[in-house]
């Protein structure tokens, strides 16, 4: 059986405290997960956000800032997990090489959507700009499913009976009917586990919701939406039938163990 470290949105600005991130490199080299998987939003780019265009919210920002802190951030993620590979080499002893996996989400889409309303932009802007392949990440577009030990992962899931491809609701026990089959995704505040789909061929079905792995609070959510779930999941377990049992480790948790 496999682990999988699922990391949710991380939503990094400049001005982010990502010590949690940090933490959680330290829990993975401890733990060590076969896979990790990134659903997505690791970098929020508030730079390109339409929503806050000739708004005071959107005054100072700066595409490269919003790049670079991103950057600086997964890159504190994975320096623990560099370290211990340096000190294994050292000692001639098996490396710890996960398998790394990143969804990109709808706030790293924003560079797509900036360079179709502005095609001058076009060549100048990319999703190279992330570095994610440098930093040995799989790189998966937006919404497109990636299946991992019998587990289908996206940033998030359409609902195929919305005429306009929205998102599905919050009754994730639905959402498992709907979809089929086991199923991970982000976007969505907060955690949301469905209750184990029991199918009389045997198999058994289960449906997680993770999307905020962050410290500060969402100015967009106001102050009755900031009270939400925040953290990281393993899933173990793991054998590509579709099962898994979640295990939670809380932005909380993970600073006060693994720092």
């Amino acid at each position: 059986m496999k682990k999988i470290l699922i990391i949710p949105d991380t939503q990094v600005t400049p001005d982010s405290n990502t010590d949690h991130l940090e933490a959680l490199g330290n829990y993975a080299v401890k733990h060590k997960p076969d896979i990790i998987v990134h659903l997505g939003d690791h970098w929020d780019m508030k730079s390109l956000s339409s929503y806050d265009q000739g708004r005071l919210a959107n005054e100072g920002t700066r595409y490269q800032d919003d790049i670079l802190a991103g950057i600086k951030a997964m890159q504190r993620l994975l320096l623990p997990i560099q370290m211990d590979q340096n000190k294994s080499r050292e000692q001639k002893k098996r490396q710890y090489t996960p398998r790394k996996v990143f969804l990109l989400g709808n706030h790293e889409e924003r560079i797509k959507r900036h360079i179709q309303a502005y095609p001058y932009l076009n060549g100048k802007l990319s999703y190279n700009d992330l570095m994610l392949f440098q930093m040995g990440f799989e790189v998966y577009g937006y919404l497109e499913p990636v299946e991992i030990e019998g587990i289908y992962f996206s940033h998030y899931w359409v609902n195929p009976d919305s005429a306009k491809k929205m998102p599905f609701s919050s009754n994730i026990d639905l959402q498992l009917s709907k979809l089929g089959f086991s199923f991970v995704q982000g976007h969505k505040q907060g955690l949301r586990t469905a209750s184990p789909r029991y199918l009389p061929n045997g198999k058994v079905l289960r449906g997680l919701i993770a999307g905020s792995f962050y410290q500060e609070n969402l100015e967009y959510m106001g102050p009755q939406g900031n009270p939400h779930w925040r953290g990281a999941i393993q899933l173990n377990e793991v054998d590509g039938s579709g099962w898994f049992s979640p295990l939670e480790l809380s932005v909380d948790y993970l600073l006060r163990e693994c720092i």
